[in-house]
């Protein structure tokens, strides 16, 4: 018996909360709407029309890798980051809601002070924070920097599909090393590099130590490797009064402070994440 795409949805919806999915609910729609092909409107004006069995397929085979564990943002191919559409795969980390404090940081420093600031976004990946702050601030100019290839293969895609490929430039670098000659210098750089302990790695949740990208969240013994180097090697990047901002991991605000003091910043802050961890400090040359 045909189904309708809301029969398809509860169904999807029914399964994962059975199986202990917490977000049950978003993660039924995100999968249905992928499934029919479908943006979460034309999902909603469709509820009452019959879907194919193809589709019926489509949604339960998302729901099995996403029952074997896989997160729901790989089964499907897309994240939603800061409203933009993002498209991730397993060369990338999933944008996470935390970040989110980075781009509100920058764009508070930046708006109706900088308007027309050039930005470097070192360790981007999906690019989702450089294309949210091309996106918010219509003036700015985005280097996008990573150290693999194929993350900034998904960075440019993003960055077309948000349309802001005319502003924002990738570029294949390693940000433990030195900036490739004729980089320029930037307004504002900003990065969340890797920082998670080496000893931390395999105590991850097994949707992300299974699924994404290690390498991208390893910031070795201490998880603070990333941030010695970009100071060490990056810093000269930045003009006069430039700004420099990362997003931390739980409880390294007073180490990754220390460092900024070391390398001659001042004017530090730290900003919180919704549940009150530090997750973002910001600094000045």
């Amino acid at each position: 018996m045909a189904k309708t795409y809301n029969d398809i949805y509860i169904d999807v919806r029914n399964t994962l909360r059975r199986h202990g999915v917490e977000g049950y609910d978003l993660e039924a729609r995100v999968i249905t709407c992928m499934a029919a092909g479908k943006t979460n409107a034309e999902f909603l004006r469709d509820l009452a029309v019959y879907s194919s069995p193809q589709i019926e397929e489509i949604a339960a085979e998302m729901v099995r890798r996403r029952l074997a564990g896989e997160p729901v943002a790989y089964v499907t191919g897309s994240w939603e980051f800061y409203g933009l559409p993002f498209l991730v795969n397993p060369d990338v980390l999933i944008p996470r809601m935390d970040t989110e404090v980075l781009v509100d940081t920058a764009i508070e420093a930046l708006d109706g002070r900088k308007m027309d600031a050039r930005i470097l976004d070192l360790c981007c990946g999906s690019g989702c924070i450089g294309i949210a702050l091309a996106h918010e601030l219509p003036a700015t100019r985005v280097v996008s920097v990573d150290i693999s290839r194929k993350a900034l293969e998904v960075c440019r895609k993003n960055s077309e599909i948000n349309r802001v490929s005319a502003r924002l430039v990738c570029m294949q670098a390693d940000a433990k090393a030195s900036p490739p000659m004729g980089i320029g210098t930037f307004d504002l750089l900003v990065a969340n590099p890797p920082y998670i302990a080496v000893s931390e790695l395999m105590t991850l949740d097994s949707s992300v130590r299974d699924y994404e990208p290690l390498w991208a969240l390893d910031g070795g013994e201490d998880g603070l490797d990333f941030y010695r180097a970009i100071l060490k090697y990056w810093k000269c990047v930045l003009r006069p009064d430039g700004q420099l901002m990362f997003e931390l991991g739980e409880g390294q605000d007073e180490a990754v402070k220390d460092l900024l003091l070391q390398n001659g910043l001042h004017h530090i802050e730290t900003r919180l994440d919704t549940l009150g961890v530090r997750r973002v400090i910001t600094a000045k040359l």
